[in-house]
């Protein structure tokens, strides 16, 4: 099922609708983590979902790229992966005496990479090129990756023994940051009562297809921002800059990545133009991993903080 290129965000909303209202079915109790994951797709971002271990953080991603038909990779990232691993290598076959390159699990159009601070920053930065420019280059050979390319990455809080912080480099190609939480205690019974999860994933229905979500990216950019959002989005970016709040502020790149994410929030809600609650509702997970308090306080986070201290439109 392919959406057309000029389909509205109303004409698309029940699709939409249906891809979140699926994967709430497998991530219970979770429908705003779910569009946010989803909304991060539509603006052709990456993904990291930092939380404890065994709160549905490989589930989400295993529902997403079975209701959007994506091939789907998983890498378990741990400390002695290599780069090659994650990358792909060329062999020697001595059938036909060359090298034949075999290509490693990055080349897939959604890749979850398990646990990323597990492994050593080397091989961390194997993603870096990938999900910046959707290619790798090996051996001196470039090579282009599946369109559409999404990574989701899941990340264990860093007090947890045997974790390696993510970069800012690396932390930066993600375009949000997200916590699925524990359940609430109604969906928490659902879950305990029911089958298994990821059992039931194979029976959803397959809502979109990477063709569709192509479409829908490209939409994404034909949402409207008046000027008054603009001038908003450039009063939290001046903001995070000022005074003695965080160690360094948001870069000019932070702030696209913000508008990127309102404009497909906006979608995910059948408009095709952006409110100041769209930039609100995105702030948090666009910058609470690009900003570090300068003082250390940690009851409220960089977003919270940030979105406290600009008046909205």
């Amino acid at each position: 099922m392919s959406a057309r290129p000029d389909s509205s965000p109303a004409e698309l909303q029940p699709r939409l609708d249906a891809a979140v209202h699926a994967c709430s079915r497998i991530v219970l109790g979770k429908e705003h983590t779910i569009r946010l994951a989803l909304a991060c797709m539509l603006a052709r971002g990456h993904l990291l979902v930092e939380d404890v271990p065994g709160v549905g953080k490989t589930t989400l991603s295993h529902a997403l790229a079975h209701v959007l038909q994506m091939d789907y990779r998983r890498i378990q990232f741990t400390s002695d992966l290599l780069p090659a691993d994650v990358l792909g290598t060329s062999i020697y076959e001595r059938d036909s005496g060359r090298f034949r390159f075999h290509p490693g699990p990055v080349f897939a159009e959604l890749v979850l990479a398990d646990e990323i601070n597990r492994a050593p920053p080397k091989t961390q930065s194997a993603l870096l090129e990938a999900m910046e420019e959707e290619q790798v280059t090996v051996e001196g050979e470039t090579r282009a990756l599946p369109s559409p390319f999404f990574v989701i990455a899941t990340q264990n809080p860093r007090e947890q023994a045997g974790t390696f912080p993510l970069p800012e480099s690396q932390l930066d190609r993600f375009l949000m940051r997200i916590s699925l939480g524990f359940p609430d205690e109604r969906a928490e019974r659902e879950l305990l009562a029911g089958s298994d999860r990821r059992r039931m994933v194979r029976d959803l229905e397959q809502v979109l297809s990477p063709r569709a979500l192509l479409s829908l990216q490209a939409g994404v950019e034909g949402i409207h921002v008046a000027d008054p959002i603009l001038d908003y989005v450039q009063a939290l970016l001046a903001e995070s800059r000022a005074g003695d709040r965080f160690v360094a502020g948001l870069s000019p790149r932070a702030g696209l990545a913000l508008l990127t994410a309102a404009r497909a929030w906006a979608m995910l809600e059948g408009r095709d133009y952006v409110l100041p609650e769209d930039v609100r509702t995105v702030l948090g997970p666009v910058v609470d991993h690009r900003l570090q308090p300068l003082d250390g306080v940690a009851e409220r986070s960089p977003g919270e903080r940030l979105g406290t201290a600009v008046a909205v439109p």
